[in-house]
């Protein structure tokens, strides 16, 4: 086989391989609570719980997560875990992620919120990534407002 030939054959597996790789549907990620961790200094620290669907045929093998989350469009929080496992297909599951406050961010929301306004309808972002490799890589985002009930009035 001469070298053009090879050449054109090898071409050719590798755009059907990466073809392979499209029409996969986004995962769905969405918060589904946070506990206090014990901080340092002048950090604040939460494990986010994200649900994680996955409305495709095929499971996702995953091998590390990382995310961010913004409020009133400012960084908030960032967070990094190397915890692996698959979201079946057609399936959900429950990850947890360590994410740390600084206090310098903390800072700037509050004065950027400041007024002792109620927090209402306040938009958030959360992005993030799970790894899985050089093709596996899986990025999500979801967006919304936060609604904090104001205090109700006791007699």
């Amino acid at each position: 086989m001469s070298a053009t030939r090879l050449f054109l054959l090898l071409w050719a597996l590798v755009l059907a391989g990466c073809s392979s790789f499209g029409g996969r549907d986004p995962l769905q990620v969405d918060l589904a609570g946070m506990e206090p961790l014990a901080g340092e200094g002048l950090e604040v620290r939460f494990t986010l719980k994200l649900r994680v669907q996955n409305p495709n045929e095929s499971a996702i093998h995953y091998s590390g997560v990382a995310l961010e989350l913004e409020v009133n469009d400012l960084p908030l929080a960032s967070g990094v875990s190397s915890q692996g496992g698959t979201v079946a297909g057609f399936g959900e599951t429950l990850i947890e992620v360590p994410v740390t406050l600084s206090a310098f961010s903390v800072l700037r929301q509050a004065w950027n919120l400041g007024g002792g306004a109620p927090l209402q309808n306040v938009p958030y972002a959360l992005r993030g990534k799970l790894g899985g490799g050089l093709w596996g890589t899986r990025r999500f985002s979801d967006a919304g407002v936060l609604s904090l009930p104001e205090p109700r009035d006791t007699p």
